[in-house]
C-alpha cells in the first residue's frame, strides 16, 4: 500500500509592513510635495510670469528642485530616490517638449498632451525593465522611508502576486496616459481653442483622479485576494496532513 502523498506546502504570504514612524511619513510627505509638486510649479510660474524667462529655461531651474529631494534623500536615508528621478525625467520631457514646433495656442495644447502621452510611454518602457515605475511610486507612498519601511516594501517583491499588481499598475497607467493624450490631440484639432482650454485641465485630473481610485482599489483587492488564497491552501494542507 502505498503511502499517501503529502499536500504540496501554501504560498508564502507576504509579511505585513511594519510600524510606521508618524514624524517620518509626515516629514516625507511634506518634503516630496513641497519639492516636486509646489516648489517646480510656483518656480516656472514666477519666472515665466513676473521676469519673461522662457518655457525651457524656466522648466530647466525648475527641476533643480527633484535634484535637491535626491540629495536630501541620499544624505538622510543614505538611499538614493527613483521617485525625485522620475520627477526630473518628467520635467526634461516637458522642456524639451517645449522646444518643439511653433508656439501657437493649439501646438501649446498638443504639447501638453504629448507631455502626459510620453509619461505614459515611460511607464510602459518601464514593464520591460527589473521593476515597473509604479513599484517606486508604491514605495514612495506606501512606506514612511525608514530603512525598515523600505526593507519591507522591497522584500515584497520575491511573492509573485505583489509583482504581477506592480506591473499591472504600471500597464493601467501607462496605457490610461497615452490614450489620454491621443484623445486630447484629436480634440484639440476638432474643438475651438477656448473650448479646449477649458476642456483640457479637466481632462488632466479627471484621468488622474480616476487613476488614483482605481489604483487605491485594486491594491486594496489584490492584497485581500492573496491573503484568501493564503488561507485556503493553510486550510487545504492542514485538512491533507489530518
Amino acid at each position: 500500500m502505498s503511502a499517501p502523498q503529502s499536500a504540496p506546502p501554501p504560498p508564502p504570504q507576504q509579511p505585513a509592513p511594519p510600524a510606521r514612524s508618524g514624524t517620518a511619513t509626515a516629514v516625507g510627505w511634506v518634503l516630496t510635495i513641497a519639492l516636486n509638486v509646489v516648489a517646480p510649479i510656483i518656480t516656472y510660474n514666477v519666472l515665466t510670469d513676473d521676469h519673461g524667462w522662457s518655457e525651457f529655461s524656466a522648466l530647466l531651474v525648475s527641476g533643480a528642485w527633484p535634484v535637491l529631494d535626491s540629495a536630501i534623500s541620499v544624505a538622510w536615508r543614505r538611499k538614493f530616490d527613483e521617485f525625485a528621478v522620475v520627477t526630473l525625467v518628467f520635467l526634461v520631457i516637458t522642456a524639451v517638449v517645449s522646444l518643439v514646433g511653433a508656439h501657437s495656442a493649439r501646438a501649446l495644447l498638443i504639447k501638453d498632451s504629448a507631455v502626459t502621452g510620453l509619461f505614459g510611454l515611460l511607464c510602459l518602457g518601464t514593464l520591460a525593465a527589473a521593476r515597473p515605475l509604479m513599484f517606486y511610486f508604491g514605495r514612495k507612498f506606501a512606506t514612511d522611508g525608514t530603512p525598515e519601511g523600505t526593507a519591507w516594501w522591497n522584500g515584497l517583491w520575491e511573492y509573485e502576486g505583489f509583482r504581477t499588481t506592480m506591473k499591472r499598475m504600471t500597464l493601467v497607467w501607462g496605457s490610461a496616459y497615452v490614450a489620454e493624450s491621443l484623445v486630447r490631440i484629436v480634440l484639440a484639432y476638432g474643438l475651438d481653442t477656448r473650448t479646449m482650454v477649458t476642456l483640457s485641465p479637466f481632462m488632466i485630473y479627471g484621468v488622474l483622479a480616476a487613476l488614483a481610485v482605481w489604483t487605491a482599489r485594486y491594491a486594496k483587492r489584490s492584497r485581500a485576494e492573496g491573503e484568501r488564497r493564503a488561507a485556503a491552501a493553510a486550510a487545504a494542507g492542514g485538512a491533507a496532513a489530518a
